[in-house]
């Protein structure tokens, strides 16, 4: 094993952002690649085997352009960048970096911040629907709401149209009280809170009130054309195939089309097909409507999510193969 030792010039600003608090950035990239990185006198110096540093250089560079960018070193940009680097990929990090979406009421810009998410965010820019799958935490509704408000501020549509299927997540709620809206708002909230946070609230309620802006149940949808519209379907999961089709069918012209969903997470009754598989099958060869899935390694939350969707991905894999050799054995 060759020992090899690397020097990068990196000024303080940038290296107190890429080192972390507490260096907690850096640990990661010296256990990952058992290397050892420290500071010295405004340098990074890297020592270790010979192919790790210079995949660790490579990180700390990607990094460092980030960096100079403008944008903030987030513990999960580190982690991604560890898995890219891995797989000496990691000049994919300052190309995702570069495509700025919008940015937040407070200021905070939206970018993808995987691969995932940029191929998903350039599927919706090019085809007139777009069905986004995968588990919870990937950005799916996220993503689709900030590239809806992005269009409807740029005029590009007219009105933005938010829905889901009102349906219980594996609880029986009973009768809610107040109005209609007051019984449907708690299966909306999720919508609300991402218009909230890009919007503003003052700015949805006024496009709100004005009907420029709709939060509506799927079952709203029905016998209406909806032309010159931004329309997500969210929780897509938990449609029939019948809702499925009255909802793609109720598109008119000038409106764009985004469906989200996590085929593992369906609140159906027990035997009911999902209206998103069925989708999938039916659609799958038609131009201009791309399907883009989402995995374990999109996912943007607490790098524990990650690990918690990765962990029942397995599981449920080994279910299935051991579900599929219990029938075998059941046949001989």
């Amino acid at each position: 094993m060759s020992v090899a030792t690397y020097t990068m010039e990196m000024p303080a600003a940038y290296m107190q952002s890429i080192f972390g608090q507490n260096d907690k950035y850096i640990k990661k990239l010296e256990t990952d690649f058992k290397v050892t990185v420290v500071d010295r006198n405004g340098a990074v110096k890297i020592t270790g085997e010979e192919a790790e540093v210079k995949k660790c250089v490579n990180i700390l560079s990607r990094l460092f352009e980030v960096s100079q960018n403008g944008s903030e070193i987030e513990e999960q940009k580190v982690d991604y960048a560890i898995t890219l680097g891995q797989e000496e990929k990691e000049g994919e990090l300052l190309e995702i970096d570069k495509d700025l979406i919008c940015h937040t009421i407070s200021g905070k810009p939206i970018k993808p911040k995987t691969l995932g998410q940029k191929q998903y965010v350039d599927a919706i820019r090019n085809n007139m629907i777009v069905f986004g799958l995968g588990p919870a935490g990937t950005g799916k509704t996220y993503l689709a709401m900030a590239m809806a408000i992005t269009a409807f501020k740029n005029d590009e549509v007219s009105r933005i149209i938010l829905t889901r299927p009102a349906i219980e997540a594996g609880e029986k709620l009973g009768f809610l009280p107040g109005d209609l809206q007051s019984k449907v708002d708690p299966y909306l909230r999720p919508l609300y809170d991402a218009l909230y946070q890009i919007m503003g609230a003052d700015s949805f309620t006024k496009n709100m009130e004005k009907g420029l802006i709709e939060v509506a149940p799927l079952a709203y949808m029905r016998g209406r054309t909806l032309d010159n519209a931004y329309i997500i379907l969210d929780e897509a999961q938990n449609t029939t195939p019948a809702q499925m089709k009255m909802f793609l069918t109720r598109i008119g012209f000038g409106s764009k089309v985004i469906v989200t969903g996590d085929a593992s997470q369906k609140d159906l009754p027990q035997g009911s097909r999902s209206g998103l598989d069925v989708a999938e099958r039916v659609l799958k060869n038609i131009e201009d409507i791309a399907f883009c899935t989402l995995t374990s390694r999109d996912v943007v939350r607490h790098p524990l999510v990650q690990k918690i969707v990765k962990a029942y991905d397995d599981y449920e894999a080994r279910e299935k193969k051991g579900n599929k050799d219990t029938r075998k054995n059941g046949r001989r």
